[in-house]
């Protein structure tokens, strides 16, 4: 069949109608699950996309509702292949350009959307207050992961991992990098559930989830800048040339974090007259997204760091203008999530999953990368509990709470696999491990938490309600979400 374009305005608007029904449906499945919703988002993206009914059905000449022009399947909406425009634009330029058809731009605004929301649900005074605990607590959780993941990696040198050239311990630093992330929405709606939000161990989670997303961002713009500048590249220029070297890679990751604290100093100031004159005025959060993309491109195309940690770090500065902030969040929220975000998820099931050539290898290393990823929250942060006095049970606690992943885990994957990485990238079949890693510790993380918050019940007398510490429901903290 003649499939429909898909980025003419209104074939991308048609593609647009089907990834906003379909993930919805599947989040809200997943959610009725009790699982993230975001699982769903990507399993709707398989769906719809080539991976399973295209590629997998009739020798590779199936059909999908979303797919990809000159494939040998048939597709409903055909997509312009990124890979091949962006090897035409390098010609054309010379110099390496990422094309993103209308879905990959979509899922680039999308990422920098959700980083910089959390940045801007950072609370850098609480972050403060929790004290070394929560700061060790997020260091052990990233650093254990890291070698852990790194370690199991290298053996497995036929499927892309192992020694055996530079590239190959790029990839298996990559695996470790993807492991550390940690996403506390599940544990944070648990422990909400059961009244222990605002416990002392509750809060030292919560703040060390926080601190290790800071880390791991850190971590990622390290790693993959010195992959960028260990890959096989021509340079047009000097200032290029000189982001190549391993040491100007360093040199500009350093710039670049004095130039986000110089200008967010003034940013802090410029936002804080904006918070007297009027906090809830639209030019606020007009400005921040101004900020967020900014940084994003400085990050990225200037000083060769990745363009999450930019919108990252914008949302980190703006968030010191806390009215201003507050206001800004809830009203880019409601694009990201209603629009960008889903197309993100989607995304990753459209494009970057692929069940073609998957084999038992990557199927093993998989299941051992997820077992390496909970084993290393479980003890990296559990240690750092009892090294703090807690009991063995509230070590457990505090280890199971960093165990969850989830956006983060697959922004980090989105991009080590990217292209933008060259010959040092992580092949795409791995976001597979990111994905099962989601799945099980979503899975896993509720059940383990009340398993071990679970107290005899006195006779006549209820368990806490979900609004506070005390189970008082006159004042509630944390509103239901309506979907």
């Amino acid at each position: 069949m003649i499939p429909f374009h898909g980025n003419t305005p209104l074939g991308f608007a048609a593609v647009l109608a089907i990834i906003l029904f379909s993930t919805k449906i599947l989040g809200l499945l997943f959610k009725k699950m009790g699982l993230p919703q975001v699982l769903g988002f990507i399993i709707a993206g398989i769906l719809i996309g080539p991976s399973v009914f295209g590629e997998l059905i009739n020798g590779g000449r199936g059909f999908a509702i979303i797919g990809f022009e000159d494939k040998s399947y048939n597709c409903l909406f055909a997509l312009p292949d990124d890979a091949e425009m962006s090897q035409k634009l390098t010609e054309l330029f010379g110099r390496e350009v990422n094309f993103g058809n209308g879905l990959g731009l979509f899922a680039k605004i999308g990422v920098l959307l959700l980083m910089f929301s959390a940045g801007l649900e950072t609370n850098l005074k609480e972050l403060k207050s929790t004290g070394p605990a929560a700061i060790l607590m997020a260091t052990s959780g990233v650093l254990l992961p890291l070698a852990l993941g790194f370690a199991m990696s290298l053996p497995f040198g036929n499927i892309g991992l192992g020694f055996g050239g530079s590239a190959n311990i790029f990839r298996c630093v990559f695996i470790g990098t993807i492991l550390t992330a940690t996403s506390v929405a599940i544990t944070v709606s648990v422990l909400k559930e059961l009244g222990k939000i605002r416990s002392k161990l509750g809060t030292t989670i919560v703040s060390a989830a926080i601190i290790d997303d800071v880390i791991g961002i850190v971590l990622l713009s390290v790693v993959t800048g010195i992959a960028k500048a260990g890959g096989s590249q021509e340079y047009s220029n000097g200032f290029e040339w000189f982001k190549g070297q391993i040491y100007g890679t360093v040199i500009m990751i350093v710039c670049f974090f004095v130039f986000a604290i110089v200008a967010g100093i003034g940013i802090h100031y410029a936002f804080c007259w904006l918070e007297k004159k009027r906090a809830t005025t639209h030019r606020v959060p007009i400005f921040s997204l101004a900020v967020c993309f900014i940084y994003s491109w400085l990050a990225e195309e200037i000083f060769g760091v990745a363009d999450i940690t930019g919108a990252f770090l914008a949302g980190v500065v703006l968030s010191t203008a806390h009215r201003a902030s507050a206001y800004a969040d809830t009203k880019i929220e409601v694009c990201t999530y209603t629009i960008f975000a889903p197309v993100f998820f989607a995304n990753i099931g459209i494009s970057s999953i692929s069940f073609v050539g998957l084999n038992p290898g990557v199927l093993l290393f998989a299941l051992l990368a997820v077992l390496a990823g909970l084993i290393g929250k479980i003890v990296g942060c559990g240690a750092v509990c009892r090294l703090f006095k807690y009991g063995w049970k509230e070590s457990a606690i505090g280890g199971v709470g960093m165990m969850a992943r989830g956006e983060v885990a697959l922004i980090v994957t989105a991009t080590v696999t990217g292209a933008a990485l060259g010959e040092n990238a992580l092949p795409p079949q791995f976001m597979i491990m990111t994905v099962l890693l989601i799945l099980v510790s979503s899975i896993l993380t509720p059940i383990l938490l009340k398993v071990l918050y679970r107290e005899p019940q006195t006779a006549g007398k209820g368990g806490p309600t979900r609004y506070g510490p005390h189970g008082d429901e006159s004042a509630p903290e944390f509103p239901e979400e309506v979907d």
